[in-house]
């Protein structure tokens, strides 16, 4: 795991930024495990990503933050993208518990082969700061400047593996279906976690549509993520788009030369609308628009 080093430097970190309990260090680093039998792509391996969240709080309210953080945890997950039926909370007995943890909750997703972990959450209680304290000989203890007493916190810890959510965030995001006989294949990534939120497709490769589509594409990068893809039919070019999550495509024809609108085309729905320019730029640059704003 990642987290000794927020303990280790607890102290430091809140003297030097005169942090007041409750307070949270987050980082994201390497990990690695000695897994006897990796497997299932990005579920089990050997060396991951790991993101995680240590939370110091007074002793007397670590029960209550804990279930903001399982419930927080819960409803991000929900909020880009996997779907509540393949969720659920797994609350661990005591002959599951760490020997650190006081109360731990799984959040687990059903994957093609069961149901398994995909976000820890743990009372760690003041476990890893006093063995830290009792071998360091320093102390790590917390004054209570309002309450005026002095006590070692208590941590929840949020504890998640990149390479696990974006497996969860990818199963349940791609979908193949038939349309006019043909097989579609479609990621319906949430717009926030999709590598490009538009992509500019002019209608063919010639001048003057490619220049009106090259400043489009200029503006818009300012303020969000763009592919511009040129190679290719519009057909193929919108299940392109398709296949790797880009929420909208813009298409440059050449009714836009004369009403400076564009096609707006929805990946879920594959609907098109006629959209200004202008009022695109003005949705991207204020609120990251989606189909249904325009």
């Amino acid at each position: 795991e990642t987290a000794q080093g927020a303990y280790i430097n607890f102290a430091h970190v809140q003297s030097t930024m005169r942090k007041k309990l409750p307070f949270g260090v987050g980082q994201m680093g390497k990990s690695f495990r000695n897994e006897i039998s990796p497997g299932h792509f990005l579920f089990r391996t050997r060396e991951f990503e790991q993101l995680e969240l240590q939370f110091f709080t007074h002793p007397n309210e670590s029960d209550d933050w804990f279930g903001y953080w399982v419930d927080q945890c819960y409803d991000f997950l929900q909020k880009y993208g996997i779907k509540a039926e393949n969720l659920r909370k797994h609350e661990h007995e005591p002959e599951e518990l760490a020997h650190y943890a006081r109360a731990t909750t799984d959040i687990q997703f059903k994957y093609p082969f069961g149901w398994s972990e995909l976000w820890g959450i743990a009372n760690r209680t003041n476990y890893d700061l006093k063995k830290h304290m009792d071998a360091s000989g320093k102390s790590l203890m917390y004054q209570d400047p309002v309450a005026k007493e002095e006590f070692l916190p208590h941590v929840i810890e949020p504890a998640l593996g990149t390479g696990r959510v974006m497996l969860s965030m990818l199963l349940d995001a791609y979908d193949e279906e038939e349309v006019n006989g043909r097989k579609r294949t479609v990621l319906h990534l949430h717009p926030e976690i999709a590598p490009y939120r538009f992509a500019v497709l002019p209608l063919v490769k010639k001048e003057p549509l490619l220049e009106v589509a090259q400043q489009l594409f200029q503006d818009l990068c300012g303020s969000s993520s763009v592919d511009f893809d040129v190679a290719g039919s519009i057909g193929r070019r919108y299940r392109r788009q398709d296949e790797i999550g880009t929420p909208m495509c813009l298409t440059v024809d050449f009714e836009t030369l004369e009403d400076k609108c564009v096609t707006v085309r929805d990946r879920d729905s594959m609907e098109q609308k006629r959209v200004p320019i202008e009022q695109i730029l003005q949705g991207t640059a204020v609120t990251h628009s989606s189909f249904a704003s325009f």
